[in-house]
């Protein structure tokens, strides 16, 4: 029997693909793995980047790290996390 797919919710739920840690980028949200900020995902997109624009870019993402990377971003707008809080 095939698996139900996730949903958004479910699919970003923890946002394990986003990281804060002292060591990595001055404790910036990063995305895990690699020394790409958040920020820098947010700013390509501000400056009109597509996501296969930016995956190019950083060879070492997927699609869903960059989309995690705004849903971090709207849940810290919305006060629904704090900087280090998954």
């Amino acid at each position: 029997m095939p698996k139900k797919p996730l949903t958004i919710d479910e699919e970003f739920s923890d946002l394990k693909r986003i990281v804060v840690d002292p060591d990595i980028c001055s404790g910036k949200p990063t995305i895990r793995g690699t020394r790409i900020m958040v920020s820098n995902i947010l700013g390509m997109l501000a400056g009109d980047y597509s996501i296969d624009r930016i995956l190019k870019s950083y060879t070492e993402l997927d699609r869903l790290d960059v989309i995690s990377a705004v849903e971090y971003a709207s849940r810290m707008i919305d006060g629904e996390m704090t900087v280090g809080q998954h």
